[in-house]
């Protein structure tokens, strides 16, 4: 056997063996609740583009931002 059939056939198998285990565990079933579970009112479009886009690009821009303000190696010319 040579080496690229021994990659395909350990490919199939990782591949195999994934499904397998995703089709044998079990589902989370959303619509029975648990004791103590009390959920929130939801988000509205606005506040869930804010939280999961606005918010990191901002956090991502801050970050950045502060990187380059403290960056030493750049040589100061004079």
């Amino acid at each position: 056997m040579d080496k690229l059939n021994k990659n395909a056939l350990r490919a199939g198998a990782v591949t195999a063996g994934t499904a397998l285990m995703l089709l044998m565990s079990s589902p989370a079933f959303a619509n029975t609740r648990d004791d103590g579970d009390d959920p929130g009112p939801g988000l509205s479009v606005v506040e869930t583009l804010g939280l999961y886009l606005v918010l990191p690009i901002v956090l991502f821009l801050v970050i950045a931002g502060l990187v380059v303000a403290t960056d030493k190696s750049r040589k100061t010319q004079s």
